[in-house]
């Protein structure tokens, strides 16, 4: 019987007031059972379940006020934090803000100043969005289970504003806990994750979003290491230079010769595979300055993963990166499976 029904007489009533009493007892057990074990469980997969069922439970209910309840961002957010906790991962750290009631993290590596938050939109994909700047790092759909870096955010955030106010190796720290998050989910859960510019592999390329680069952009970085360190040299058949930077690290700014599309791409090769492309716009002056003062023509593509249908069968959108403005700029990428271009 629906309680949202029209009902007329006392008894009607009545039954109606009792009916909605005995939904919300039983809705408000499942969502007692369900918070337990999004609190205390220690199996990642028990974890995912409460979680997700938590975030799509509707309290609702015509006739009864269902007591004060957390959010669907909050629970992802608790879900982050009990599963980097179940890995001893303690650089993250989550707490319930007294004013509203909505839980919020720190990064230890760069204080309590940026706080973050999850924002969940109507289909259940939720963004790790700093609030200050508002920049969505990363995508997560834990139904889908899809975890996707947003590239342009990345950049944006660490490499144009929290540059200005943390040293490299501070933001790298601040990084870390948020990949580590990623490969928690792969290996416990079967997550598809994209870690987009945060991929240290070294055949990972990172494809640029408009495919044809002006070779103008690669002269003024032939210029940029004239009377540095580094050596900028055009690779063996002339589809693009390489720049060799300190120990051993090499950036190739490259299109493949035998591929027809000829799209160009960054390839950031080490001896260890333990340098991403978001390392050397990091740490690297040199090619930082050169990549956003170029960044219409240089941003690397973003990728957003949608749901194409029931089954859940994956397809991709392409989001242009837009040119840098005055200290803002763009870039965004998103988990899924995860093509050799970047999101």
């Amino acid at each position: 019987m629906s309680n949202n029904r029209i009902v007329t007489s006392p008894s009607e009533r009545v039954q109606a007031l009792s009916d909605s009493f005995k939904d919300v007892l039983n809705l408000g057990q499942k969502y007692v059972e369900l918070l337990d074990r999004l609190a205390q469980t220690k199996d990642a997969k028990n974890l995912l379940s409460a979680t997700n069922k938590l975030a799509k439970m509707d309290l609702a209910n015509a006739f009864i006020d269902f007591p004060p309840h957390y959010k669907a961002a909050d629970y992802y957010l608790i879900f982050m934090d009990r599963l980097l906790k179940m890995h001893g991962d303690t650089a993250v750290n989550v707490v319930e803000n007294e004013l509203n009631h909505e839980f919020e993290a720190t990064v230890a590596a760069i204080g309590n100043e940026a706080v973050f938050k999850f924002e969940v939109d109507s289909r259940g994909e939720a963004a790790f969005t700093e609030q200050d700047q508002h920049e969505p790092l990363f995508h997560l759909s834990l139904e889908d289970k899809l975890m996707q870096f947003n590239n342009r955010a990345l950049v944006n955030y660490f490499i144009i504003y929290a540059l200005k106010q943390h040293t490299d190796l501070e933001l790298r720290d601040a990084v870390k806990p948020l990949i580590d998050f990623a490969k928690y989910l792969q290996k416990d859960l079967d997550f598809t994750i994209d870690l987009g510019i945060l991929a240290t592999a070294n055949d990972r390329r990172f494809m640029l979003d408009k495919p044809e680069l002006p070779l103008t952009v690669i002269d003024r970085l032939f210029v940029a290491t004239a009377d540095k360190d580094y050596m900028l040299m055009n690779l063996p058949q002339n589809n693009g230079a390489e720049l060799l930077l300190d120990q051993g690290t090499k950036l190739d700014i490259a299109f493949d010769p035998d591929d027809y599309s000829q799209e160009w791409f960054f390839l950031v090769k080490d001896s260890d595979e333990q340098i991403s492309f978001f390392d050397v716009l990091l740490h690297y002056d040199l090619v930082r300055d050169w990549y956003l003062s170029n960044r219409s023509s240089l941003a690397v593509r973003t990728d957003h993963m949608e749901i194409a249908d029931e089954q859940s069968q994956v397809t991709t959108v392409v989001v242009e990166d837009e040119p840098l403005d005055e200290g803002g700029s763009s870039e965004t990428a998103s988990e899924k499976p995860a093509p050799a271009d970047e999101r």
